[in-house]
């Protein structure tokens, strides 16, 4: 059993991992496309990866290739990926009272 003993840094990689690919996942669905079509798995893995970590890197234009769906799905990396924690962490401090630097 202590092989799945994780240490808190070692879930918030696998965490994130997970994130990672399950949003590739939702991306390669056909309804992720504007013509219904599998994306593949490169593909979206790269996407996901590009929102979940903020830095805008695209392979298809996002307005054109993505379905509300996969907006959705792109937004949703956004929000839970890196600018989330971002916002989280400050929007915690900041309701405690502390202040920040």
């Amino acid at each position: 059993m202590r092989f799945f003993r994780l240490n808190y840094f070692q879930k918030i990689i696998l965490g994130f991992a997970a994130l990672i690919l399950f949003g590739a996942f939702l991306l390669m669905l056909p309804i992720s496309s504007n013509e219904r079509v599998y994306t593949p798995f490169l593909n979206a893995l790269f996407t996901s990866t590009s929102a979940s970590c903020v830095t805008g890197l695209i392979v298809y234009d996002t307005a054109t290739h993505w379905s509300l769906f996969g907006q959705a799905v792109i937004l949703f990396l956004i929000q839970t990926g890196g600018l989330g924690v971002v916002v989280a962490v400050t929007s915690i401090i900041l309701l405690s009272g502390k202040r920040i630097g």
